[in-house]
């Protein structure tokens, strides 16, 4: 089951698409993984999200203004690995010297690295990263993702996206060169070249952190990862661990929200073969337009669970939705709560409002959140992130089906004349034996994980050594950590966000003190830069 167009931001999921069967009897057939893993993509385009919810976007632009910086443009090159005179593009990038201590102290310098959508989004969601700058007298830079938000080459997104030759150069190794040129460059021009950089990202913004500090040590001294599925490659992790953590959130929650929710795939497709079904099950999920088939359902569906186990927080948030505290608590009591006699479609028509529909605002629900079909994530998806998924039989709520990379590659090449190269980015940041990789060449990485997060199946959830660490929590989910802080944060969240500064301090005073400087007394508490 493979979901062609999904919400928001980042970042990234891989959605069934199903056969329609000719009888409700027979089995699931799937089309194998049809279309790449969009849980990173969730994060990056949603116009669904901002179709309906316009003035939660307009409160999220209004959370980003509390941050005082400013939007500059930096000429990149188109690519970084050859020396073709090729057109340049301008990359956006947001930065704030208010709180930086400068180059004199060794101010240091927080880097968040772009995901797979507009910078502002990201950075408007990644209160940490400012609200520990003034305590570390840092810099922070929010550079933006090239071929994403306003750092398009050739000019336009759609001459940026036109066919392979002009995507081509959409790479996670293009962007990495992107982040250590740009911030060489910004160093050199604020004669800050002993000042050290911490990166920071989430989800795929934590796997180009965690990379990058592996692919250049000399630009950055440590990173936080969070939720970053480095290791959702090909033979490495089960590939049914995504859906199983997503399935097992809402079992936990209530054992018969997930059976009813198991059930619920042949009651569908059951009903969309019955005559006039499909314009039944239009109004019994109130969507805009009529269902072409079941198909469009089943992703839709299954889209919201996705992303309900990933922004499962414990107090409302707007991140990806606006979405009650503990949302997947709220979907099943919505389930179970209706009354004798509902039919199971009734029970998840009213269970998924919680996600698409909180505020009561919609009248109506659109399935068609990307009209063009594709954007820059399908292109990474179908070239290098290839991530396979795939759902098991008993563990997961979801309709049983493995991933086929024969059927992805198909159409892969049929969207794109592109065929994927799923090796690729295991050969060039390793995986296949991660804790030897790390041991042995690299240091200073937090990955941080809540294990409500179905990508925490995917990440690097054992400490490697003294200087790559993971910190996990039991109750957290997507990338908590990296959210601005509430007077709602569990005790759990405030001492891993805790632990972590503390962990970034450690790196700054081994780099001060490897420089030569001299640690002002108050230097561990965070207050301070170092003198020289």
């Amino acid at each position: 089951m493979a979901k062609h167009t999904i919400v928001v931001l980042l970042l990234s999921i891989a959605l069934f698409i199903l056969t329609q069967q000719s009888l409700s009897s027979q089995p699931f057939k799937p089309i194998s993984s049809h279309r790449a893993p969009k849980f990173l993509s969730g994060f990056s385009t949603s116009k669904l999200y901002h179709h309906h919810h316009r003035n939660h976007n307009h409160r999220r632009l209004e959370r980003l203004r509390q941050y005082r910086y400013e939007t500059q443009y930096f000429k990149q090159h188109l690519d970084h690995f050859s020396f073709l005179e090729l057109p340049t593009f301008n990359q956006r990038y947001l930065i704030s010297l208010e709180h930086w201590s400068g180059p004199d102290q060794l101010g240091p310098i927080f880097v968040y690295c772009g995901n797979e959508g507009d910078i502002e989004w990201f950075a408007a969601n990644t209160g940490f990263v400012w609200e520990i700058a003034p305590s570390f007298g840092a810099m922070v830079v929010f550079p933006e993702h090239r071929y994403y938000g306003e750092s398009m080459p050739f000019g336009s997104q759609e001459e940026a996206y036109k066919n392979a030759a002009t995507l081509s150069y959409l790479t996670a190794d293009q962007a990495l060169a992107d982040f250590s040129v740009l911030i060489t460059n910004l160093k050199r021009n604020l004669s800050a070249e002993a000042c050290p950089v911490v990166l920071f990202g989430g989800s795929y913004g934590g796997m180009l952190a965690a990379w990058m500090r592996l692919k250049y040590p000399h630009i950055a001294i440590g990173a936080l990862a969070s939720s970053a599925p480095i290791l959702q490659f090909e033979d490495i992790v089960p590939p049914e661990s995504f859906y199983d953590i997503v399935s097992n959130d809402f079992k936990r929650e209530s054992t018969s929200c997930f059976n009813t929710i198991k059930a619920s795939w042949n009651a569908l497709i059951s009903e969309g073969q019955k005559e006039n079904g499909l314009s039944q099950l239009t109004r019994m999920f109130r969507l805009c337009r009529e269902l072409k088939n079941t198909e469009e359902l089943v992703n839709w569906l299954d889209s919201a669970y996705s992303y309900l186990a990933m922004v499962n927080y414990p107090y409302p948030s707007d991140f990806i939705m606006p979405l009650p505290g503990h949302p997947i608590r709220e979907v099943c009591r919505k389930i179970d709560g209706c009354p004798d006699g509902t039919s199971i479609l009734e029970r998840v028509s009213e269970g998924v409002g919680v996600y698409y529909n909180h505020t009561g605002e919609v009248n109506c629900f659109e399935l068609d959140d990307d009209p063009h079909g594709v954007n820059g994530w399908n292109w990474q998806a179908c070239t290098e992130m290839v991530m396979p998924l795939s759902s098991s039989p008993d563990t997961s709520m979801f309709p049983t089906y493995d991933f086929n990379f024969s059927a992805f590659q198909e159409e892969c090449w049929t969207d794109f004349k592109v065929n994927p190269r799923p090796r690729w980015i295991t050969t060039e940041f390793g995986g296949k034996d991660i804790m030897t990789d790390l041991k042995t060449f690299g240091s200073n990485i937090i990955f941080s994980n809540g294990f409500l997060d179905p990508l925490s199946g995917g990440s690097v959830t054992q400490n490697v050594s003294d200087s790559i660490v993971a910190l996990n929590t039991q109750e957290g989910a997507h990338h908590l950590d990296l959210r601005a802080a509430t007077a709602e944060d569990p005790n759990w969240l405030v001492e891993q966000r805790a632990t972590e500064t503390r962990v970034i301090k450690k790196w700054l005073s081994d780099y001060y003190e490897a420089k030569g400087a001299s640690l002002l007394s108050n230097v561990e508490t965070g207050d301070r830069a170092p003198s020289m």
